[in-house]
């Protein structure tokens, strides 16, 4: 384990009393934002933000000048700054796996080569080097000078991995689909499940389709067992056409010629039949679900091109310096981290939700998901003691408007506080109009007025004012004081996404240092890894292998076994 100084016990701090306090005088005194509002003309722009491109609004949060005084106190007690900065540096902060922890240096500038040595290696510089051939071979398949085995034109990229290999990829294509330019689209393949294999390679032309494999080791059993299967396909599919003849010679040159590897596993890359010189690969620095903006990110240099690959990176960068540079208090990366905590550790608070009013970023909340809770859903911290307080909230989320007529009843009437991040753009991608009505105004109306609703509520006494039945006036009142966050910028653009991308990730970071974890290992999903290759001969007709599991899993098996039709 790396030697990195133990975690300070946050809950022993005297900022942590401090606030545990103010918690119990704001609850006595009775939360009501209606009237924070009125007795403090200057609360917007107090709690109004910009970074980069991004506007914040965290007006609507259940906080006073009192609780952003003691959340900044809580993070210098922690030593926030200086875990940060040992971060950027290359330290070994990642303790269980002895790691440095550099996602970061994927996206700085060439112009910093030589500036971060890190176990002897110029980050930077080995960075770039990937992203030149990385950019050159995108240049390639774009133009039309990589063609298939039969000489047609790529227009068709399978990215197949899993976990990280996969949610930000597939995340930012879907986001960022108005750029795509070279008439090139993707698909992604990750679940073991055989339906999603299936769907994906439907109606696609093996001569027109590249396929690439995004595995650090070349070991991923998912990832893998899919890469066997789309190789097979694809050389059936190509001799059933006549592209091929199906001789070891002509298999060979397809397999070249339609598959590339994201992976620093040579020799297995080798194996698979893949000219190494097209394996692009990436460090045991950045995990997966940091690297999107690495080679994991290949497809989306593809497909929307270098140039809009290096803005992606130039907005990742962008949060990156203004976390590391802009004081606490008027830090919205530290401040959002710390309201995290202000929710989940004073307020008891499980979830958050995030909120994209924006329907290309439809998948955001679901690769935050891997991102917040599988860098935080640790119960022991990172010098392998206990945690002394609760961790990781549960993010969870769905585009507006349609989430409003799904779950927003609870966020608004149900017994649990949702905190909650609305995102939205000034712009849209397609200006559609309504008659005279602007559609997207039409949308964001919504996105104003839930934020609104949640904040400042209904009262009875103005449910009555409008002629509502007594008996159903209780089921109308709207209590108010629901917290939210509004995030804004112009447009949705590839900068615009590394941005955002960049801000979930350090407010991670800012929580998993307030709780003494480490943020980047994830033991978590090996114990169902481990026992799922135990349980595969059971599931296979071996009796004693079936025998050796518990009751339940064993009775589980007996029905797949009675039901299983080949």
């Amino acid at each position: 384990m790396a030697t990195v100084a133990a975690p300070i016990d946050a809950t022993s701090t005297a900022a942590w009393k401090a606030l545990e306090a103010h918690q119990e005088k704001l609850e006595a005194d009775g939360i009501d934002l209606k009237a924070w509002f009125a007795a403090d003309a200057d609360r917007v722009n107090k709690l109004s933000f910009d970074a980069g491109d991004l506007h914040f609004d965290l007006s609507k949060n259940l906080v006073t000048d009192e609780t952003v005084k003691l959340l900044c106190d809580l993070a210098r007690e922690v030593k926030l700054e200086e875990r940060r900065n040992a971060m950027f540096s290359g330290e070994h902060i990642n303790t269980t796996e002895d790691r440095a922890v550099l996602h970061t240096a994927l996206r700085r500038p060439v112009t910093e080569k030589g500036q971060l040595i890190v176990d002897g290696q110029d980050v930077v510089a080995d960075v770039h080097e990937v992203l030149d051939r990385m950019y050159a071979f995108a240049e390639r398949v774009r133009s039309g000078e990589w063609k298939g085995v039969t000489g047609k034109k790529i227009e068709h990229l399978v990215s197949i991995g899993i976990g990280g290999s996969d949610l930000g990829p597939v995340m930012a294509y879907e986001a960022l689909r108005p750029y795509a330019d070279a008439g090139i689209d993707c698909r992604y393949i990750s679940n073991i499940d055989p339906n999603d294999q299936a769907e994906k390679l439907k109606g696609l032309d093996p001569e027109t389709t590249l396929v690439i494999i995004v595995s650090k080791t070349f070991t991923t059993l998912e990832t893998l067992t899919n890469a066997r299967e789309v190789k097979t396909w694809m050389l059936e599919q190509l001799k059933a056409q006549g592209a091929i003849d199906g001789s070891d010679e002509k298999n060979a040159e397809a397999i070249k010629k339609h598959f590339v590897a994201v992976s620093t596993n040579l020799e297995k890359v080798a194996e698979f039949g893949i000219d190494p010189n097209n394996a692009f690969g990436f460090w045991n620095w950045v995990g997966g679900r940091y690297s999107v903006d690495s080679a994991v990110g290949t497809s989306l240099a593809v497909v929307f091109g270098p140039a809009r690959f290096e803005e992606f990176l130039h907005g990742f960068h962008e949060i990156d310096e203004y976390f590391a540079n802009t004081p606490f208090e008027k830090n919205v990366v530290v401040l959002l981290g710390m309201l995290n905590v202000w929710y989940r550790n004073f307020f008891k608070v499980a979830s958050h939700a995030v909120l994209p009013y924006d329907q290309y970023l439809h998948r955001f909340p679901a690769y935050l998901q891997q991102l917040t809770m599988e860098s935080n859903g640790k119960s022991v911290r990172w010098d392998g003691t206990p945690v002394t307080s609760e961790t990781g909230e549960i993010f969870w989320g769905e585009p507006g408007t349609n989430g409003q007529h799904a779950f927003y009843q609870l966020i608004h009437q149900g017994t649990r506080m949702v905190p909650a991040d609305f995102i939205a753009f000034a712009n849209p991608t397609w200006a559609l109009g309504d008659g005279d009505a602007d559609m997207h105004e039409l949308f964001l109306s919504n996105f104003f007025a839930q934020t609104k609703a949640l904040a400042f509520g209904k009262t009875s006494e103005e449910v009555r004012a409008e002629g509502t039945p007594e008996a159903i006036v209780s089921a109308r009142v709207f209590t108010g004081n629901r917290p939210t966050t509004s995030i804004m910028a112009p447009s949705l653009t590839p900068s615009v996404l590394g941005q955002l991308i960049a801000l979930y990730e350090h407010i991670t970071f800012v929580e998993g240092t307030v709780w003494g974890l480490d943020s980047y290992d994830q033991w978590g999903v090996e114990l169902g890894k481990q026992l799922a290759k135990q349980i595969t001969p059971a599931i296979s007709q071996d009796d004693d292998a079936l025998a050796a599991q518990d009751a339940s899993t064993q009775s589980l098996i007996k029905f797949y076994r009675a039901n299983r039709e080949f």
